[in-house]
């Protein structure tokens, strides 16, 4: 898009939201309502951000919460015509080649729309039928190029923009949405993610039918459920909310924690409880991933501050290169205190989310942090679980229902398993290096006698020279390496002390 393309789509953004907001700020009673308005106007960007903002009715209200909902899943859908259309085109055959039934959508969010189907099979199978938005990839397109002319624009002249990297993060939003806008690639996050689940007693993902899954079309096992948004519903059925908030952010954690992949679209629309109790999660178009080091940090984190050692937590943001070196991590572990303690044993009716929000940003700003964009759908994530939670629970406790998965997870991390199995690590490279020693024993026999046979000449006090500089270099590493192995052989006793001790 062209900059003035963007400029003006971002000014039809502002003077669109200008008066829903304006009705926010005065607390009029149509001010839900009419920013719902604005966001499904402005298109599938703005949507999302609506159902984010749906999700936190502590930070918007609860009537602005409840009129952004339908954001979710109750969005106008397009005509079942042009549904088949798109299913023919697709696959190549009519839907009565595909389908033996095929109804009126049961659901429409932003980018998608689903249908209840039966397969022509023998017998046929309910199915859920997801397809594409008409003209989805064309919207997206502008939104996302208008957003990223506005970041380069601002980190251009702001030193704070530059701060919070929002090149970087429009950048990770764009290749999300692309992955997105192609149902392929949720089909195979969908069956990821059920391999990973598959043995879990209090969870599960639908099966992709991949005979009937294309790149605008997805076909999954159809999911009779309660959801988490209806906790009467729910109480009804014996089922009780208060443990159904628990299980959805332990089984958040428990993706990110342990696999370092998870559901990032985990708003109520996309959460059910089925007959046995289960949490079913669908929707698969939106994934994080997290590396071993994220997933360290995370976890670090998490049990630093349920453990209340800041000082631990604060380290952890210096050896992640989080927060600058020339702030004392003393001042930067007392910050960390003045967020934790207040909010320890309290309920979530007596904790301003916006007012902590506002003071993690504050911290952030004076601690010189950057935005950190492969944390983004992890952050984003987590907000919109807790608000799922708080839903279901007004007094939920994250803390406590995270505590069980950070502390399991440190143990693996750092128990005396773990560290049997870093000392293999550590054991194995110094194995590789033992059989590479030959060969760099030979090169060097090699340099020796082409140095002899008058290949390379140098002059006497040169080859000195050069030998001094080689044995004060390798003086440190020779010296690393015993106390490497010492340290190696240490863990090894402490890991088996703990293990038969």
């Amino acid at each position: 898009m062209k900059p003035v393309s963007s400029l003006l789509r971002l000014t039809q953004a502002a003077a669109v939201l200008s008066g829903p907001l304006l009705a926010f700020r005065a607390g009029k009673p149509d001010a839900g309502e009419r920013l719902a308005r604005a966001f499904e106007q402005l298109g599938p960007a703005y949507i999302k951000l609506g159902q984010m903002l749906a999700t936190r009715p502590d930070v918007v209200g609860e009537n602005v919460a409840q009129a952004l909902e339908h954001l979710q899943d109750r969005l106008p859908p397009f005509s079942e015509a042009a549904a088949r259309a798109e299913i023919a085109r697709a696959f190549g055959k009519p839907v009565e080649q595909l389908f033996a039934g095929f109804g009126e959508p049961i659901a429409a969010a932003s980018i998608a729309q689903v249908h209840c189907a039966q397969t022509a099979d023998t017998p046929p199978v309910r199915a859920a039928v997801k397809i594409l938005r008409p003209r989805i990839r064309e919207l997206f397109a502008r939104d996302l190029d208008a957003l990223a002319w506005f970041a380069r624009m601002a980190e251009t002249v702001s030193a704070e923009a530059r701060r919070l990297r929002p090149i970087a993060i429009v950048e990770t939003l764009a290749a999300s949405v692309a992955l997105e806008l192609d149902l392929r690639m949720e089909a195979a996050a969908a069956s990821e993610l059920y391999e990973r689940t598959r043995g879990e007693a209090e969870f599960r993902v639908p099966h992709i039918d991949w005979s009937r899954t294309a790149e605008t079309v997805l076909t999954s096992e159809w999911i009779d459920g309660i959801s988490v948004r209806d906790p009467a519903a729910l109480a009804a059925a014996g089922r009780d909310p208060k443990q159904v908030a628990v299980l959805v952010m332990r089984s958040f954690l428990t993706q990110a924690l342990r696999d370092g992949f998870f559901h990032a679209d985990m708003h109520p629309g996309n959460l059910f409880i089925d007959a046995d109790g289960r949490l079913v999660a669908v929707d698969f178009g939106i994934m994080g991933r997290l590396d071993a080091g994220m997933r360290r940090f995370m976890a670090g984190t998490l049990a630093g501050f349920l453990q209340r050692d800041y000082r631990r937590v604060a380290e952890l943001h210096y050896e992640f290169a989080f927060v600058p070196p020339s702030h004392p991590v003393e001042t930067f572990a007392q910050a960390l205190r003045a967020i934790g303690e207040p909010i320890f044993g309290r309920s979530a009716r007596d904790v301003s989310i916006a007012r902590l929000l506002a003071q993690l940003f504050e911290t952030t700003r004076r601690f010189d942090m950057q935005a950190q964009p492969q944390l983004v759908l992890l952050q984003k994530t987590m907000v919109v679980v807790e608000g799922v939670c708080r839903g279901l629970d007004p007094d939920f406790d994250i803390w406590e229902a995270a505590r069980p998965v950070a502390e399991k997870w440190v143990h693996q991390q750092m128990g005396p398993e773990a560290a049997l199995t870093k000392a293999a690590e550590s054991l194995g490279a110094l194995g590789k290096l033992a059989q590479d020693l030959p060969q760099l024993v030979k090169n060097a026999e090699g340099l020796s006698q082409m140095v002899a046979e008058g290949g390379v000449r140098l002059h006497p006090d040169t080859a000195r020279a050069i030998a001094a500089e080689q044995e004060r270099r390798s003086r440190p590493v020779r010296v690393t390496l015993l106390i490497l192995l010492a340290l190696i052989a240490a863990s090894l006793v402490i890991a088996l002390m703990h293990l038969f001790g």
